[in-house]
């Protein structure tokens, strides 16, 4: 299982990524429907990796 900090940091990368596809939300839509799952998909990832590093934050 990674650390805390690894996983952490992994969360870092997802929402500087989350957040530029954000800024080109509107552009993903218009090109194509799998680029606006593949934000959706990160999205969740993203939202997966908050839980968890709660949960290990309590578990500390």
């Amino acid at each position: 299982m990674p650390s805390l900090a690894q996983m952490n940091g992994s969360l870092h990368i997802h929402n500087f990524y989350i957040g530029k596809l954000k800024a080109k939300q509107e552009q993903l839509f218009e090109s194509g429907p799998e680029l606006a799952m593949l934000l959706d998909n990160v999205a969740a990832n993203a939202e997966v990796l908050t839980h968890d590093i709660a949960d290990m934050e309590c578990d500390d």
